[in-house]
């Protein structure tokens, strides 16, 4: 780290850039520092969902006003995580698994969680939410310095690599994701990777070597396979490319290819290396894929949207056409944050000049780049190809985010494209580029102007919208072509025309991100109220249920540290899908169904919720059941026990054995509430078969989420079932001797346990 450091401060040379990048941030992120509030949209929590819509918050009695509906994963995701992951970290525990969400599932092995990144270190030292929003703060200066530096590296010109590295770190992306916290992180040490590529073929050093290591283990370790597989498929091929072009002396021979694998091998190495110590991470995630329900459980390639829409290509001139989901008036295909590949009117000037008229090695390796993130982001037929054969992780894996790749590319090229234009000072090239640019604004302008005439229907309102968020780059567009074919050179330096473009860049980018960003108030980080802490003050390990997806979304319980039934997130359990499938069709078919994420059960009436442990249910309507108690109401929220819950620990004393998956499912609907009695598996277990006497009795003495501990009394062997969700990393101990754990009852864990009184652990390990 300290030769990290010390190389970073020898390529800034504290220079103007960096004083620049920093200054630029703490405007950006003015309200954080100023205000004390977080880049986090809790807006949406008590703007959005109930309880919390039923209190008065911050003076708003009719409802939190919320700045952008679109962006509610990183408070229903990312945020609660985390918060998870640092909160068993400090108490020592390895964060192995998340009882909060879908009955409970993998949590290290979710790959999202960043468990181990190594930022985390700042949760350790400040406050949650201030630890947080430094995080996202370093998602912006790092972009800013990384690239910056690259680039000078590369002998871009400064200014060439200022304009890069704002066009990039304040882009569409890198707006669109900011909150998040995951997915800019592990774009942003692509550029350092790049820049150890750059010395480490030129010689392997001790210093660089341990540079591209961490920023290879930072990369996987951030939080995005996604992100991850497009970055590191990128950095292969420009290493390939880059210790080609070193052996350009040779002829294509034997010789030639057995140089490049010759360079090639350290890099192996220092991979190898990489992958060993982040195979803490990757292991039990592969595993967590292997058993999910990933390949089933998304849209098709078919469906509007898979793709990035031939007609969102606008969005690269003007991004908000098609509306802006903070302004409430999106009216394009969803979703806009995967679409929007927006750089800033000049940078893409400045792109769109390097694509004509610089030809070089730089320019061609960023514009194939870019061209070919077009080609497999849009729906042609080559970006079908993985959808169609059905090639493993590509085909469930959304291209829109290719635009990660096109975004870097483009800002790169914004870069060389100023340095060519600064060294030729064409009027006439630069005339042919702005023609272009103007001739395709006046396009849309007609478009919205006379749609009739065009043959094309638009909505009024939606014409409305386009009109006004049109303005702003056709202004911007006109002063920029002011600029630059008027002879101001003759009037002001070159220097003061830079601060001018930096500015203008700077006005464009950050009203846009300005626009999109929500920042809130502290208090409204997951608050509580008064139906939350009548379940909290239980302090017992029931399970909830949410009758509306508008009540207690998905997740959000994590941070109550209260067991759900329902989840949302990219990879969970097959298993889970096909019991909730079942339970939702309320009868024995297991078919997968598609829940796109979001897993939220809601027949309370089904035996399967009493199984589960289901004990309290809210819901918006006042419900006359012989199952259920009313407990309380705030606002329009109720809150209803389920007097009919099955124990979260019991014994029984007899088993059905079963074949497979499909008569499991069927005996379970036929046997119901026979399950206090009666359990189902796949081998047969020696019971007795006696009735269970009032002595018999099992006694849950600690739950954590790693750690459960019971004890049990029983006269005769029997089957101990915990209603907790079946995985293998979990293990079983028998006052201190491992034993098995088996699959009951579809999904659940159950232990044979002999006549007498005994200690059962259940443990989850990593391996």
């Amino acid at each position: 780290m300290m030769f990290f450091m010390g190389s970073l401060r020898k390529l800034l040379r504290i220079d103007i850039s960096l004083i620049l990048f920093i200054c630029l941030a703490g405007l950006f992120f003015w309200q954080v520092i100023f205000l004390n509030k977080i880049p986090l949209p809790a807006d949406t929590i008590v703007g959005m969902y109930h309880p919390w819509r039923d209190v008065v918050w911050n003076g708003f009695t009719s409802g939190v006003p919320y700045k952008n509906y679109l962006i509610t994963d990183p408070v229903r995701q990312q945020y609660v995580w985390r918060e998870l992951v640092i909160d068993q970290m400090k108490r020592g525990i390895l964060p192995l698994w998340n009882p909060y969400s879908f009955s409970g599932y993998p949590l290290l092995a979710n790959f999202q969680t960043g468990a181990f990144y190594p930022l985390n270190l700042l949760y350790l030292v400040f406050s949650f939410p201030t630890a947080w929003s430094m995080e996202v703060i370093f998602q912006l200066i790092g972009s800013l310095i990384f690239l910056y530096i690259y680039l000078r590296f590369m002998e871009v010109s400064k200014v060439g690599s200022v304009i890069s590295a704002i066009s990039y770190s304040f882009s569409g992306f890198a707006i669109s994701w900011m909150e998040w916290n995951t997915i800019l992180h592990v774009a942003l040490w692509m550029p350092l990777i790049f820049l150890s590529f750059e010395h480490l073929i030129h010689k392997i050093t001790y210093k660089w070597t341990l540079v591209l290591i961490f920023s290879g283990i930072a990369q996987i370790f951030a939080g995005h396979l996604q992100i991850l597989f497009y970055s590191s498929l990128i950095s292969l091929i420009y290493l390939i490319a880059r210790l080609a072009r070193t052996n350009l002396d040779t002829k294509f021979s034997y010789k030639y290819f057995r140089n490049i694998i010759r360079k090639l091998i350290p890099f192996i190495f220092i991979y190898l290396v990489i992958l060993m110590i982040t195979s803490i991470q990757w292991i039990p995630t592969l595993k967590f894929i292997n058993l999910s329900a990933r390949n089933i459980d998304q849209s098709g390639y078919l469906e509007e949207g898979w793709f990035i829409p031939w007609q969102n290509l606008i969005q690269y001139v003007a991004p908000d056409f098609f509306g802006n989901p903070a302004t409430n008036n999106y009216w394009g295909i969803w979703n806009y944050a995967e679409f929007v590949g927006y750089i800033g009117i000049i940078p893409l000037i400045f792109a769109v000049y390097a694509l004509i008229f610089r030809f070089d090695k730089k320019t061609m390796f960023f514009g194939i780049l870019f061209f070919l993130s077009w080609i497999f982001s849009l729906p042609t037929y080559l970006a079908k190809i993985p959808y169609i054969f059905k090639i493993p992780y590509l085909s469930s894996s959304q291209p829109t985010r290719l635009i990660f790749i096109a975004t870097f590319s483009l800002s790169i090229l914004s870069g060389l494209g100023y340095d060519i234009y600064k060294k030729d000072n064409s009027l006439k090239k630069m005339s042919i580029v702005l023609i272009l640019l103007n001739i395709l604004i006046i396009i849309l302008w007609l478009v919205v102007l006379f749609p009739k005439h065009l043959g094309i229907t638009i909505p009024i309102d939606y014409l409305t919208v386009s009109r006004r968020n049109l303005i702003i780059p056709s202004g911007l567009l006109i002063i920029s072509t002011l600029l630059f074919i008027l002879p101001l050179h003759k009037f002001i330096s070159r220097n003061i025309l830079n601060i001018i473009l930096l500015f203008i860049l700077v006005l464009d980018l950050f009203r846009f991100g300005w626009k999109f960003t929500p920042f809130s108030p502290r208090n409204w980080i997951y608050p509580s109220t008064k139906l939350i802490q009548d379940v909290q003050s239980k302090e017992d390990n029931w399970r909830i249920m949410s009758l509306d997806r508008r009540i207690i979304p998905s997740n959000f319980s994590a941070s109550y540290k209260l067991q759900d039934v329902s989840g949302y997130d990219p990879l969970y359990l097959i298993s889970y899908n096909r019991l909730v499938s079942a339970w939702e069709r309320d009868i024995p078919d297991i078919t997968p169904a598609s829940f796109n994420r979001i897993i939220t059960p809601q027949n309370y009436n089904s035996f399967i919720a009493d199984l589960l442990g289901v004990k309290y249910i809210y819901s918006f309507e006042s419900i006359k059941s012989d199952k259920l108690k009313l407990l309380d109401q705030e606002g329009q929220t109720y809150l209803y026990e389920n007097i009919k819950v099955f124990p979260r620990a019991f014994l029984v004393s007899k088993t059905i054995r079963v074949d497979n998956k499909k008569e499991e499912i069927e005996k379970l609907f036929e046997l119901k509430d026979n399950l206090l009695n009666t359990a189902t598996l796949n081998e047969d277990l020696q019971l007795t078969g006696e009735d269970i006497s009032k002595e018999e009795n099992v006694d849950i003495l600690k739950y954590d989420e790693e750690y459960i501990k019971i004890m049990s009394q029983t006269k005769n062997r029997r089957l101990l079932i915990l209603t907790d969700i079946y995985y293998p990393s979990w293990h079983v101990y028998i006052d201190g001797k491992e034993d098995k754990i088996h699959e009951v009852d579809f999904i659940l864990r159950g232990v044979a346990v002999p006549a007498g009184v005994h200690i059962i652990e259940f443990r989850n390990q990593i391996l």
